[in-house]
């Protein structure tokens, strides 16, 4: 009688042992293939940009990103005190605080809450630029995401670049305004960029 709870006690404690160990692998293979931007650890401080090669507009954007880093503000200080997702609210707050406003193709407001309806800003604009189509992002260019197998929709800001690959800053990265690096031209959620100057 006592071989056969052994046996049913070993075979629980076999299958306890491989769903861990599929477990371990599983998110070992996240970590692995998930870009930085959807990770939950932050170690990147604000990078330091060359002031003097940059234009006027490029460096307002460039001295609120790092100030809004520096300081970690809410969302809600960015989205009108709306509890949203916030990363088209704190591309749109910067935007006018550097001193170029959008006009929300919707409500005329200086935010656009979404990433969609910011995309269609830019475009309106003539200023949206496809992955694939040859541009190069600059400092100050604004990144659209679409993947709906990660996290949805998404945008942050380019603040470097150096050939293929990319330093961004966005806010509502797991709740906070973190520093990434992007491969923008094999990273496919990248869908384009907004260009900072027409």
């Amino acid at each position: 009688m006592s071989a056969q709870p052994d046996a049913r006690r070993r075979r629980l404690a076999v299958w306890i042992a491989s769903a861990i160990a599929v477990l371990v692998v599983a998110a070992g293979a996240v970590l692995w293939w998930a870009p930085d931007r959807y990770l939950p650890w932050d170690t990147a401080s604000f990078p330091a940009v060359d002031a003097s090669t940059l234009t006027p507009t490029q460096a307002k954007v460039i001295d609120v990103l790092e100030n809004e880093h520096r300081q970690q503000r809410p969302g809600t200080f960015y989205s009108d005190g709306a509890k949203e997702p916030w990363c088209a609210n704190f591309v749109s707050w910067v935007m006018r605080e550097a001193g170029e406003p959008f006009a929300n193709p919707n409500s005329g407001s200086w935010r656009i809450p979404g990433v969609y309806t910011l995309q269609e800003y830019y475009e309106s604009q003539g200023r949206f630029e496809a992955v694939g189509n040859g541009y190069t992002p600059k400092v100050g260019d604004v990144v659209l995401y679409d993947n709906e197998f990660r996290i949805g929709q998404h945008t942050n800001f380019v603040v470097a670049v150096d050939g293929d690959s990319a330093t961004t800053v966005g806010g509502n990265e797991l709740g906070k305004i973190r520093v990434h690096d992007l491969d923008w031209r094999s990273d496919s959620a990248v869908v384009g960029f907004g260009r900072l100057d027409s």
